[in-house]
């Protein structure tokens, strides 16, 4: 779909775009041939290992890049995305104006091809929630229930308009990455988009409210963390921390009671129930059943409904990265992002088909299964399905939808292994090999240490490499293994595991998003590694999984104080590496509340008439080249 008439097919993008991608990436044909999936060949001897100047640790207003690269803002919050969007201007918000305009805390980020050269795509962009007390003027509260009690209708409705998610078509000319105004494929989701729910649980009475009786039709998406883009074009992004949204309380002995307390449920960090009812437990309280789901988005039709795929389960989802079977079907890692929560997989029934009308609902039925990680380095899928090991009506499961909504019970009702805040998962598309960013948790105690998460308390986190068995990612069996226990290698008691060829620069701690180039390398952002934590902001760092480095983080760049490292993005060229700086300007002290009018930094205008703005940032090589 496009006006534009010297745009390809989207199948043919598509079609360029893996055939490309392939020839980049090894021999396509051989490993075929031998009965492998594309993304599973074994890992070219001539990988090279990353060569950029190392960037020093530290932390400040600024945002920092390796030298010998920039580091511009494509889009920050408030930007206008449509031709009759008006400019940004914080002490004049509105929701009319916000539903035309970039969204807040921009985090995961995908692009997609518009041609067959990489220099027209679509970025894909989730934005998570917001910071009321960065956003308006004039909430200077002591703490969080202080800025829920101030904050009125209209601003509340600003709010909902900033969450969701933008689709924004991009072009690249001499002097860097520009977005397309108005162009026919832009789009903003909120909280109040309409969107269907579909497989297993849609239609289920515990889906029923009094303004949608038929448990099908639900209006928006909230705190969409991570995400992915399918091979068909499609963008998943996932629903996590649901449970801030919902006030007041459920009626006494409500069947939800359960529920709700495995999800946190309660958990208030916003002014919503004030205003909307569907919001408030007492007055709705099937409707956290409603999120908490990976929403799939058709990002070349505007017009399209946005599906919550209730077949990949319900629980705080971080990130919805896909690979492919041997046999052709589609599987989606997931990570529960939570302390004592899961690693999950989902394998669709149906393969991918080179149609992309032929994958729309692919994603509607399949097998949900949950990891659990041997002390011996081996591990199993355990699939989640009504019936079987205990999922029955005996223990509180009368259907699959039942297991659906109550994912996390489930999961512990089949002995998964509870992880270290599971976060961002992701596979290797030239190994094949699955890495899984376990963020930190800090209640583990020494005597709950085990293989799989061998720190108690665990501060800084850890990454572990899965290798699925047969290089198969729908195998029912892996092995796997530690690759870096995050934190300073210099302090003892810390525990922590990089190679000895790792920095004092080159360490970190609570890995959160990951993403691979077109050599297969990986780079980590991280969340949390802040100076509180560990003395130094978040960033980027790219670790070697390969050879003798294996094991090696090297710092490539830092965002501003206050913020968070999110969406790392590569185009198919590698030549611009796509990252979201979120929620710059919270204060960096344990305990404050930040503030509009005292901001700990006023990135990236750095004006005293402009409260910071999270933004999505193109980095590429000054003059040109592959990134890294």
């Amino acid at each position: 779909m496009s006006d534009l008439p010297d745009a390809p097919t989207l199948d043919a993008v598509i079609a360029h775009r893996f055939s490309r991608r392939d020839l980049m990436r090894g021999s396509l044909a051989a490993a075929l041939a031998a009965g492998v999936a594309p993304q599973a060949a074994a890992a070219p001897a001539d990988r090279p290992s990353f060569d950029f100047p190392e960037l020093a640790a530290g932390v400040d207003e600024h945002l920092h890049v390796a030298e010998g690269y920039e580091a511009k803002p494509l889009l920050r919050w408030g930007d206008p995305l449509f031709a009759d969007a008006p400019a940004f201007d914080p002490k004049k918000q509105s929701a009319a104006a916000q539903e035309r305009q970039f969204g807040y805390n921009n985090d995961f980020v995908g692009f997609i091809p518009l041609d067959t050269e990489g220099r027209r795509g679509l970025l894909v962009v989730n934005h998570e929630y917001t910071n009321a007390e960065l956003m308006f003027p004039g909430l200077d509260a002591a703490d969080r229930k202080g800025v829920i009690a101030a904050l009125n209708p209209a601003q509340v409705a600003v709010e909902m308009a900033a969450h969701g998610g933008s689709v924004v078509e991009i072009v690249r000319e001499a002097d860097g990455w520009r977005p397309v105004v108005g162009s026919p494929y832009t789009r903003r989701i909120t909280a109040l988009t309409p969107m269907d729910l579909t497989g297993p649980a849609a239609g289920d009475p515990r889906l029923v409210t009094e303004a949608d009786p038929s448990g099908r039709r639900v209006l928006g998406m909230i705190n969409n963390c991570s995400g992915g883009v399918t091979p068909w074009g499609t963008w998943l992004s996932g629903e996590e921390n649901i449970n801030y949204y919902f006030g007041g309380a459920l009626p006494a002995g409500h069947p939800e009671a359960g529920n709700a307390k495995a999800m946190g449920i309660g958990s208030l960090q916003y002014a919503w129930s004030r205003f909307h009812p569907r919001f408030d437990l007492a007055r709705t309280p099937n409707e956290p059943n409603r999120f908490g789901w990976v929403v799939e988005i058709d990002p070349f039709d505007p017009g399209a409904t946005p599906k919550k795929r209730t077949a990949l389960g319900r629980f705080k989802h971080e990130g919805a990265a896909g690979a492919r079977a041997i046999d052709g079907r589609y599987v989606v890692y997931l990570g529960d992002d939570e302390r004592f929560q899961h690693v999950y997989r989902f394998v669709s029934n149906g393969r991918v088909q080179a149609e992309r009308g032929a994958n729309v609902d692919l994603l509607d039925s399949g097998t949900l299964s949950v990891a659990r990680f041997e002390p011996d380095g081996t591990g199993r899928w355990l699939p989640l399905v009504h019936g079987a090991n205990g999922l029955d009506a005996g223990n509180g499961f009368g259907s699959q939808a039942d297991v659906l909504i109550e994912t996390r019970r489930a999961a512990k009702r089949l002995g998964a292994t509870p992880m270290d805040r599971p976060e961002d998962i992701e596979a290797n598309p030239r190994t094949g090999r699955v890495y899984v960013m376990l963020t930190n948790n800090t209640k583990r105690t020494a005597d709950q240490e085990e293989p799989a998460n061998p720190r108690g308390p665990n501060a800084f986190g850890h990454v572990i490499e899965i290798a699925p068995d047969g290089t198969d990612h729908g195998a029912e069996t892996f092995r796997w293994e530690v690759l870096v226990r995050c934190g300073d290698p210099a302090k003892p008691e810390v525990k922590a595991s990089f190679s000895a060829l790792t920095t004092e620069n080159g360490w970190f701690g609570m890995p959160d998003n990951c993403a691979f180039d077109g050599r297969g390398r990986l780079w980590i952002a991280t969340d949390g590694n802040n100076r509180r934590a560990t003395g130094r902001a978040d960033g980027i760092w790219a670790v070697e999984t390969e050879g003798p480095r294996r094991g090696t983080a090297r710092h490539f760049l830092r965002v501003p104080v206050g913020a968070e490292m999110c969406g790392p993005c590569f185009t198919p060229d590698d030549e611009t590496f796509f990252v979201a700086v979120q929620h710059p300007g919270e204060p960096d002290e344990d305990g404050a509340l930040g503030s509009y009018e005292k901001p700990s930094t006023r990135w990236p205008d750095f004006s005293p008439d402009m409260p910071p703005r999270p933004s999505v940032v193109a980095v590429r090589r000054t003059g040109g080249g592959r990134i890294g």
